[in-house]
């Protein structure tokens, strides 16, 4: 299988197959049309009277500096300059992310980057030599400048590269790969990172794995239910037929298909009490708004994914989506905005509010576990306590990424930094946005690993036979690479087993074979 990069068609899917799985990108025929002419028409403007930014004038406040005749050496200059990163590196998959994107933005044509310069992008996908990006720099405006420049160095032999599982110098990286490093000119370095594709690719990445990590909240909280014999009467559909939003739903319809058990007519007994506490009565208004959340990300990023983020942006006479202010025959460049991250950075950070959140119900379902005085079940767990401490302290490492969360949800669009002598006096800190967002999928990825063990260990204290289709087949998964906590042992090794096991989908893939798709 061969991804074509289009500039039009890019999803979260196939940004994971490129950038995660490895899979090849190529170009059509009418793709490399439409860059040759967008190049094309940049080389006519230079022979007329206009002032085009970045490439006829300097960057940033100097944009009031005419520049003739020094393309090459502008465009190799504006990288090297922009070569500011700092941090550890960014993971390679979130840098091939970032290249596919920047792929996808050149592919639609308006940005005069020369097409063997795109070329060179998708060869060095496709050998996997990955450029070394570092974490931090980056201000979401204009676009991700400081990252991208660090992968467009290595296009044009500088820099540093990964290749072979080698960190290369980038010009050694190139030739180890057999393909040829480039001379920038015209707009080149411009085009390669006026925009927003590593804010988009670090975040479509996490969100990507927030969806996955979504549907084992659904199990885990469902294996809870079953394991305090919660009322199942908050799920039932006419509640929500009341309160129609998407999320909320789909997360009872979910439950209801999880708990299922048509073998058992006491699978939960009548509760001793008129209501079940918040965490558990409300999983389907708590999770569905997260739910709700993560969909308006997800339909955001992919406009990103999808758009010319570059400025200014070389536009035909034969552009079709013109405006009755602009006729076609009169378009040649226009200088905007669309590098700005804004869109991206609310989405990012609307995600991590609503993934922190999938965590913190995560948390207050191990409470409730793990508390003999809520759960009806032996205290942390263990049938012979004192000696024993049993699951006590697992909740300790949840609170303490829950709080972490709850501070990394803090939105980073809301800052503001005036830079480059006021010239860009307004940033979105995407990147950031994106950055906190991934740290918030691994932290609940976590807390969620140990929801698993805590539940899988309370159905040791139930009749299995009388839970539900879907919460029995999770139960099993767990059992297979996590053992029943008989005496105290280290806890951290079943953590990372259960974080593997999510990272694998071996929990999703057993309910699926056992009641199908789970969400649809």
């Amino acid at each position: 299988m061969m991804t074509v990069i289009e500039g039009e068609k890019m999803s979260l899917g196939t940004l994971v197959k490129v950038a995660r799985g490895y899979e090849k990108v190529k170009l059509t025929s009418e793709v490399k049309k439409r860059v040759s002419a967008s190049q094309r028409l940049l080389e006519r403007l230079l022979h007329t009277d206009k002032r085009i930014y970045g490439v006829t004038t300097g960057v940033g406040i100097w944009e009031k500096i005419p520049l003739e005749g020094q393309h090459e050496e502008l465009q190799k200059r504006v990288i090297l300059s922009h070569m500011t990163g700092a941090g550890d590196p960014i993971r390679e998959e979130e840098v091939r992310a970032a290249m596919v994107l920047r792929a996808n933005v050149i592919a639609k044509g308006y940005s005069a980057v020369r097409l063997e310069v795109l070329e060179t992008l998708l060869a060095m996908l496709n050998q996997n030599v990955v450029p070394v990006v570092f974490q931090k720099g980056s201000l979401g405006t204009s676009g991700d400048l400081v990252p991208l420049a660090h992968i467009a160095a290595v296009i044009m032999g500088e820099g540093e590269a990964c290749y072979e599982g080698k960190r290369r110098k980038g010009r050694k990286a190139m030739e180890k790969a057999g393909i040829p490093y480039q001379k920038f000119a015209l707009r080149d370095g411009m085009g390669l990172i006026n925009g927003t594709s590593i804010s988009t690719g670090i975040g479509g990445m996490a969100l990507y794995d927030g969806f996955g990590l979504f549907n084992n909240a659904l199990i885990a909280s469902a294996m809870t239910v079953d394991s305090l014999q919660s009322s199942l009467d908050p799920f039932d559909p006419k509640i929500h037929s009341l309160r129609p939003y998407r999320g909320q739903g789909v997360v009872a319809e979910t439950l209801r298909k999880l708990l299922k058990n048509p073998a058992s007519s006491i699978q939960h007994p009548a509760s001793r009490k008129a209501q079940d506490a918040f965490s558990l009565r409300c999983i389907p208004q708590v999770l569905g708004a997260s739910l709700d959340a993560f969909q308006y990300a997800k339909e955001q990023l992919e406009i990103e994914m999808n758009s010319a983020s570059d400025n200014p942006l070389f536009i035909p006479s034969t552009f079709s989506k013109s405006s009755i202010q602009h006729p076609a025959s009169n378009i040649q460049f226009l200088s905007g905005g669309n590098f700005h991250g804004q869109s991206v950075a609310i989405a990012l950070d609307l995600f991590a509010i609503a993934m922190a959140e999938v965590g913190s119900l995560s948390e207050r379902h191990i409470n409730r576990l793990l508390n003999p005085n809520l759960s009806g079940l032996p205290g942390f767990l263990v049938e012979k306590p004192g000696l024993n401490t049993g699951l006590m302290l697992l909740q300790y490492t949840a609170c303490d990424l829950v709080s972490e969360n709850k501070i990394l949800a803090h939105p980073a669009v809301t800052d503001n930094a005036s830079v480059s002598a006021d010239q860009e006096d307004h940033v979105s800190m995407a990147s950031l946005s994106a950055r906190k967002a991934r740290t918030i999928v691994e932290n609940v990825k976590t807390i969620l690993a140990i929801q698993f063990i805590c539940s899988a260990q309370a159905m040791e204290f139930r009749e299995v036979s009388e839970v539900g289709m879907g919460t029995k087949a999770a139960y099993q998964a767990i059992r297979r690479v996590v053992p029943k906590l008989i005496n105290d042992r280290p806890l951290s090794p079943d953590i990372e087993k259960i974080r593997r096991l999510i990272e694998e989908n071996g929990i999703m893939e057993a309910v699926e074979n056992e009641i199908g798709k789970i969400k649809e």
